[in-house]
Formats: C-alpha cells, structure tokens, sequence
C-alpha cells in the first residue's frame, strides 16, 4: 500500500507519469529539500522526509543538478504528518515547504542544516567553535514558547498576497509568476484570517484589481491594516478610498520594561507573534551591554532592537544605529524621540560607514538581510575591536560567510542560540555572539 501527501497534485506539464522515477532520500540541504540522487545525479527532493522513497516530478533540469518534487510517498517516515496546509503542497504556493513535518522533526531538521551549513560553508574551524559552545548535540534550533500546543499555526502576523487574474486573492506557485486563489491560511494569525479576504465571495474583492499587492497586518495593539497596492483599504470602499491608517502599534514585553512601536504597515517588522520579544531577549542576553556602553547597531529597522539597547545602556551611554531604509528610520525616529542618547543614521551599511560611525564602540549589534553583511563589512566591524559583536541572521549561509570572516579577524562565536520563527517553513534564525579569542 503506497502513501499519497495530503498536498495538491504536480501540473501535469511538468513531467509525464511514466518519467515519475523512485528515488531513496537523503538528508536535509538548505533550502527546503532533501538530497537524492538519480543515476547519479543530485536531484534536491520537495515535500518529501529523510529516509523515505518517493516517486517524483522533476520541475528543474541543469548541468549541476536537478529539482523534483515528491508526488507520491511508498515508503514514509515515522515523522510525517498530513500537511497542514495541502494548498502549499507539490505544485502549489511557496511557503510551506514543511507543512508535512511533524514540528520536533521540524527543529531537528533545521539544527541539522544549521551544523552542516556552517560546517560546509564556514569551513570546520567555525564548525569547531560552535560544538565548543553548543556541545555534543550541536546547534539547537528551539521553538517559541506555546508554538506546539498550537501546532505552529496562526503564528504569522503579516501575509502578503497576490490578486488572481480572476480577481481571487492567493499565492504565487513555487518558483512560478502564476498565482493560485486560496481557500485558507493556517500560518497566519486567526485576525487576519478573521478578514475574510479569500474566496469568491470576499467582500474585498472590489477594492483591488488583477495582479494587485495586498498586505494584511495583525498587529499586537489594535484592528488589523489592509493595503493594496500600498494604499489602506476597507471591503465598503474602492482603493485609495479607505481610511488614512498607514501604521500599526506594536508592544513588546523585554526584561527593560514593555516596549511601544509605531510601524509603517507596509515596513518591515518580524511577522512570528511572538518573534520579536523572543530575539530582544536573545539579543540583550548576548550583548550584556552595561549602562555607560556604546554600542554600534547595523541594519537597525524600525528600532525592535534599538529601543531595549538604548534602555540597557542608560542615559550615560549611547547607541548608534545605521539603516538603509528612510522609511525605517522615519519610524525609528517615532520610537526612539525621547532617547536623546540614540544617534540614527540612515545610508548603506559599508566598510566605510562602520568604520566612521562605530569608532570607540564597545558592542556592535547587526541583524543583516538574507545576503548577510558580508567579508569586508565584517572585516570593517572586527577592525574597530569591539568587545562583543552580536550577529542575528535569517540565513545559514550568509551567517556561516560572515562567521568564518570574523574568526580570520580573530573573533570566534562564545553562543550561538537557534529561534524556529517560521514553523511550517525551512527559515530560521539564529543569534550568535562572537568574542576575541
């Protein structure tokens, strides 16, 4: 008896049934998939579980490897699930790539590429500092408190969608510019999904056009923000008609005392309900900043991390923030008027920018975009010889680049802690402190 996913079928254009060949499947990859091979090829395998045999549908093929997804399931693992999400199944959208993965093997999966990835990337000598710090068991990557009780559902508080040309709210396919309607979104938070912004009879349906952007926001304090096409918008009223509502508030309990927000709803903010109180504390942690220390912060946003950095270090310290984003810093200027020891500097995050901002720093604090800050950044922040450097990353990779840079400078990661942010998904992200060795 064969198992078939709880998931939509492959388009048939992909791959005709009798090409579906069996595969037996590898481990984890960065990415969402798992490695297989095929008469010898590398074939990175969707929707599918270490250790099982799959038949699939090949939906990629180049020189190097190929790209498949798992239509069929003759052999599955202990640890699969029926999907929670079929809709993001093979041949449906991006972004439940894991939906089939009980939530412990979920984590496991991820500290699993965590270890290998900075092992293969970083090289071993990263590999190395963080076994010396994480111990035999290797990099973990934890859940959020109450995330498994709720299945990791209804976590997401900002979900993005795109108009069918049927005028249908959805997603686009995996790697595809064609969008598919929806019919739910168990990742996102009930108050989105309380909009009522899917289906034939959405009552939304007037206010955007084929192929619009529509932004939904769950904020922590108040009613939800809708924006299509960046312009707020209610289901009685036509776009650019709605209400004059372009940010959000946000409050975040710290061990500095709550924190209050004011975000830009199209801005970017952490979308896991509980992400952002989760990494203050991370950071702060890691950081152990003083009262009286100055601390350089890159790639600063809206301020989630400035704000409780300003508070740790006191009247008599000081921070100072770079951010490429006007828009962020417009709202961390909101969130931090009355922090006269924070200075914000809005412009690209260089060689030369940390180099003259972070002089006589004591902490540098980064939270870089998925490329990472890269080599001569990290070289430029190991060059002004700070006592800690705190790295908070959204991608492996990027973070094993940038970790393997700074240990050439001399700096070597003292903490690493993994956060699941992103349940049901292959991201993560991971907070490590680096030290002189």
């Amino acid at each position: 008896m064969t198992n078939q996913p709880d998931q939509l079928p492959a388009p048939e254009t992909r791959t005709a049934e009798e090409e579906r060949p069996v595969v037996e499947v590898g481990g984890p990859a960065h990415g969402g998939h798992c490695v297989a091979r095929l008469d010898g090829r590398v074939v990175f395998v969707r929707h599918t579980l270490p250790g099982e045999r799959v038949r699939i549908a090949v939906t990629d093929r180049r020189s190097r490897f190929w790209r498949a997804d798992a239509v069929e399931v003759l052999d599955p693992s202990p640890d699969r699930v029926p999907s929670v999400w079929p809709e993001a199944g093979p041949g449906g959208v991006g972004g439940g790539e894991l939906a089939h993965v009980a939530l412990p093997a979920q984590r496991e999966w991820k500290s699993q590429v965590l270890a290998e990835t900075l092992r293969r990337i970083g090289g071993q000598e990263v590999a190395d500092d963080v076994a010396a710090v994480t111990g035999p068991a290797g990099p973990r990557v934890e859940a959020l408190p109450g995330d498994d009780a709720r299945g990791g559902l209804g976590t997401r508080t900002r979900v993005e969608l795109t108009v069918t040309p049927d005028g249908l709210a959805g997603m686009h396919r995996f790697r595809s510019h064609d969008v598919l309607p929806l019919s739910s979104l168990p990742l996102a938070d009930p108050a989105i999904g309380e909009l009522g912004l899917l289906g034939a009879d959405s009552p939304w349906r007037r206010t955007w056009r084929p192929g619009a952007r529509v932004e939904a926001v769950a904020p922590s304090e108040g009613d939800p923000l809708v924006l299509v096409d960046g312009e707020p918008a209610t289901p009685a009223r036509r776009r650019g008609k709605g209400p004059a509502r372009r940010s959000v508030r946000e409050v975040v309990p710290s061990p500095v005392g709550e924190l209050h927000y004011r975000v830009a709803g199209a801005g970017f903010w952490q979308v896991h309900r509980g992400a952002p109180e989760a990494l203050v504390r991370a950071v702060l942690d890691a950081a152990r900043v003083q009262p009286g220390q100055a601390v350089l912060e890159l790639y600063s946003g809206a301020g989630l991390l400035s704000l409780p950095l300003a508070r740790a270090v006191g009247e008599e310290g000081r921070v100072v923030t770079l951010e490429g984003s006007a828009t962020a810093v417009k709202d961390a200027r909101r969130n931090l008027h009355d922090h006269p020891n924070v200075a914000l500097g809005t412009g690209l995050v260089t060689p030369a920018t940390v180099s003259e901002g972070g002089q006589g720093c004591d902490v540098v604090v980064l939270d870089p975009p998925r490329a990472g800050a890269g080599t001569k950044v990290m070289r430029a922040i190991t060059g002004l010889a700070p006592g800690r450097i705190v790295h908070v990353a959204c991608d492996p990779a990027a973070l094993a680049r940038d970790l393997a840079a700074a240990r050439e400078a001399g700096y070597v990661v003292t903490a690493l802690t993994g956060l699941d942010l992103f349940p049901h998904t292959h991201h993560f992200e991971v907070v490590a402190t680096l030290e002189r060795a």
